[in-house]
C-alpha cells in the first residue's frame, strides 16, 4: 500500500514539472530551477510578476495598500479575457477567488505554487474558465519574507531558506483580522471589501502530528458560517474538493488539529474566530479555506500539492458558479433580516463525523536527551483507521441585533477600521439627544501577559440599561442594514470574543478619573445616609453579608461614594451605544 501511494504521488509531481520546464525560460521559477529546493525571495517574486504581467494582457498587478516594512502590498489579477473591473465581473457573474500567500513566510508553499499557477494560466497551459477571476497576493508578509533564515522552522522539511513568522512589528498577521494592528491587514481588508471574493484561500504549512498526507485542509467551520453557505460547503463543495484531489492521486484529510496526542483517537475541528483570516472571511459569507501542507513532507511535494489544490478550486468554482453565487446571495439577503446572532461557540461532543485516517503508529521510547518517554511515529507501521472528527459546533452566546450602533467621533481607530472594511457610516449634522441602550462593563478577565501586542479581555459580563444621551455633531451612526452587519456585531458587541473591547480598543473607559478626599467626604456621606434610607439599608445589608467589609471603614465610604451622584457615570460605560 505504501509503495503504490508513493508511486502515484511521484507520477503526479513529474508531469507538472515536465510542463513547467517546457515553458519560456524567462518564466522558470526559482523553485523549478532548484528542482524544488528553494522558494522565491521577495525581490525574485516581485520581478517575476512584473515581467509576467508585462508579457501577458490577462494579468494585472495593482497596489493594495502599504505594509509595516514600508513596501507596497501587491495583488495580481488574472482573467482569461483581460477584463479587470469589478462591474465587469459582477455583470458576468464571475466567481472571484482570492488567494493569500506568505502570511507566515516560513510557510512559503503558496508563493511558488501561485507563481507557476498564474504563469501556466497566462500561457494557456492550464484551463482557467472565463467565469473565474483570480486575485493573488504573491507575498503578504513582506517584512517577514525579508527576514530570511534557515533555522526558524526547526521541524520543517525545506525549503533551503525562508522568511520569518512575525512581520516588521513582530506581529503574527494571522491573528490580526479584527484588531488590525498591521498596515498589511488594513490593505488586505480594503482589497477584500473591494473584490468581495466568493472563495478565499490562505496557503499555509502545518505543524503537529505525523501522518501520511501531504495536504490537509481547514475549511471554515460550517455551523459558524451557517445558512445556505455553511450547508453547501459542508455537504457539497468541500467533499468535491476531496474527491477531485483524490482522483489526482493526492488524498487529503481535514486539518489535524491535534498537538498533544496521536491523531488515531480523532480530533476536534479547528475553530477559527474572526481574528483568523478564514474566520474573518466567513463574516461575509465567503467560502473560506486554509490549505495546510504537512511540514515533514518534502518542499517539492508540498508546493505541487498546493498547485494542484488551487487548480481544483478553479475547476470546481467554475463548474459550480451558479450554486456558489446563489447560496451567498441567499445568506447575504437573509443577513439583513436576521435578528439573533451567535457570538461564541463550543464543540458539540454529542455529534461527530467518521473519517478514514492514514497515519503512523505512535509509540513511546526513552528520550536520548532526558531519558523520559518520548513520542515517536514509526513509519514502518502505517495504518488506516476510522476515527471520530468532531466538526459540529453550537452557539453558547447570542445577541439580538440593534437597528444601529452609535459611536462617538473620539474613537478614531475604530472608525478607521470600520471604514476600511467597507462599512457605511453616517455622521450627525448637529448635537442630538437620543435614548439608547448603554452597556455597563461589570466584570472581565485579562491575560497576565501580552498576546499579539494586547492584553486580551475575556469572559466579559455586562449590564444593559436605557439612557438618554447627548451626542455631538460629527458622531457616527452605523446602520445595520448593510452587508457588513455580521462583521459589525462581532466587532462592536462588548462580549464578543474577538471584538474591539476584547482587543483593548476601549480600555480608557475602564479607569476612574475622579475620586474624593476621605476627611471631606466623611461628613457628606453621613448626610447622604441620613437623607437616603434606601442607601443606608443597602450599606447595612452589605455589612451583614460581608464581615471583612463591615470592618473596613474605607471600603464603606467608597461604597457610599459609588452609590452617590458624585460617582462619574462614564467609568466602565461601554462607548458604543445601541439604537434599538
Amino acid at each position: 500500500m505504501k509503495r503504490s501511494l508513493l508511486s502515484l504521488f511521484f507520477v503526479f509531481i513529474l508531469v507538472p514539472f515536465a510542463n513547467a520546464f517546457n515553458a519560456d525560460t524567462a518564466f522558470i521559477t526559482p523553485f523549478e530551477r532548484s528542482n524544488g529546493r528553494q522558494t522565491a525571495t521577495y525581490s525574485e517574486a516581485l520581478d517575476y510578476y512584473k515581467k509576467l504581467c508585462a508579457a501577458y494582457p490577462t494579468l494585472q498587478m495593482v497596489d493594495a495598500g502599504i505594509t509595516d516594512i514600508g513596501y507596497p502590498l501587491r495583488a495580481v489579477y488574472y482573467t482569461r479575457d483581460g477584463k479587470f473591473t469589478k462591474d465587469e465581473w459582477k455583470k458576468n457573474e464571475r466567481i472571484v477567488i482570492l488567494i493569500n500567500n506568505d502570511i507566515h513566510p516560513g510557510e512559503p508553499d503558496g508563493v511558488d505554487a501561485s507563481m507557476m499557477l498564474l504563469r501556466d494560466a497566462a500561457m494557456g497551459k492550464i484551463n482557467v474558465p472565463v467565469n473565474i477571476v483570480l486575485v493573488v497576493i504573491p507575498i503578504y508578509n513582506i517584512g517577514g519574507a525579508l527576514n530570511r533564515n534557515s533555522t526558524s522552522r526547526a521541524n520543517q522539511n525545506g525549503p533551503e531558506s525562508y522568511g520569518f513568522r512575525g512581520n516588521a512589528k513582530n506581529l503574527d498577521l494571522n491573528r490580526d483580522f479584527t484588531k488590525c494592528d498591521a498596515a498589511e491587514t488594513m490593505g488586505f481588508e480594503e482589497l477584500f471589501a473591494r473584490v468581495n471574493p466568493d472563495i478565499f484561500i490562505d496557503n499555509h504549512v502545518s505543524d503537529g502530528a505525523d501522518y501520511q498526507y501531504t495536504m490537509t485542509l481547514l475549511a471554515t467551520q460550517h455551523d459558524k458560517i451557517g445558512g445556505e453557505t455553511g450547508d453547501y460547503m459542508y455537504k457539497t463543495f468541500t467533499p468535491m474538493l476531496y474527491q477531485d484531489m483524490k482522483q489526482k492521486g493526492i488524498e487529503m484529510v481535514p486539518y489535524v488539529n491535534n498537538f498533544d496526542n496521536t491523531p488515531e483517537r480523532g480530533w476536534t475541528e479547528f475553530f477559527e474566530s474572526p481574528r483568523f483570516s478564514s474566520g474573518y472571511a466567513a463574516l461575509f459569507s465567503t467560502l473560506a479555506y486554509v490549505p495546510e501542507t504537512h511540514m515533514l513532507k518534502p518542499f517539492k511535494d508540498r508546493v505541487m500539492a498546493t498547485y494542484e489544490l488551487m487548480k481544483s478550486f478553479i475547476k470546481l468554482g467554475s463548474e459550480n458558479a451558479k450554486e456558489i453565487k446563489l447560496v451567498r446571495i441567499i445568506d447575504r439577503t437573509e443577513l439583513l433580516k436576521r435578528k439573533d446572532f451567535p457570538l461564541d461557540w463550543k464543540v458539540d461532543t454529542t455529534r461527530c463525523d467518521s473519517i478514514a485516517f492514514k497515519g503512523y503508529e505512535g509509540i513511546y521510547k526513552p528520550s536520548e536527551v532526558s531519558g523520559q518517554p518520548r513520542l515517536y511515529y514509526d513509519h514502518d507501521k502505517p495504518f488506516t483507521r476510522t476515527v471520530p472528527f468532531y466538526d459540529h459546533f453550537m452557539a453558547v452566546k447570542t445577541v439580538t441585533a440593534p437597528m444601529a450602533y452609535i459611536i462617538p467621533k473620539a474613537w478614531v481607530s475604530v472608525i478607521s477600521i470600520l471604514r476600511n472594511n467597507g462599512v457605511h457610516l453616517l455622521r450627525f449634522s448637529k448635537d442630538t439627544s437620543i435614548t439608547v441602550t448603554a452597556y455597563h462593563i461589570d466584570k472581565y478577565e485579562t491575560l497576565p501577559k501580552p498576546y499579539e501586542k494586547h492584553y486580551l479581555h475575556s469572559n466579559v459580563q455586562v449590564t444593559p440599561g436605557e439612557v438618554t444621551m447627548r451626542f455631538s455633531e460629527g458622531d457616527y451612526l452605523v446602520n445595520l442594514s448593510q452587508p457588513a452587519k455580521r462583521y459589525l456585531i462581532e466587532t462592536l458587541e462588548p462580549t464578543a470574543p474577538d471584538g474591539f473591547f476584547a482587543w483593548n480598543f476601549f480600555d480608557g473607559i475602564l479607569q476612574q478619573k475622579e475620586y474624593f478626599s476621605d476627611y471631606v467626604f466623611e461628613d457628606m456621606a453621613a448626610n447622604m445616609l441620613k437623607n437616603n434610607p434606601a442607601l443606608k439599608y443597602q450599606l447595612e445589608e452589605k455589612k451583614k453579608q460581608d464581615p471583612a467589609f463591615a470592618k473596613d471603614g474605607a471600603a464603606q465610604l467608597d461604597f457610599v461614594y459609588r452609590h452617590s451622584g458624585f460617582m462619574e457615570q462614564s467609568v466602565n460605560r461601554y462607548p458604543v451605544y445601541r439604537l434599538e
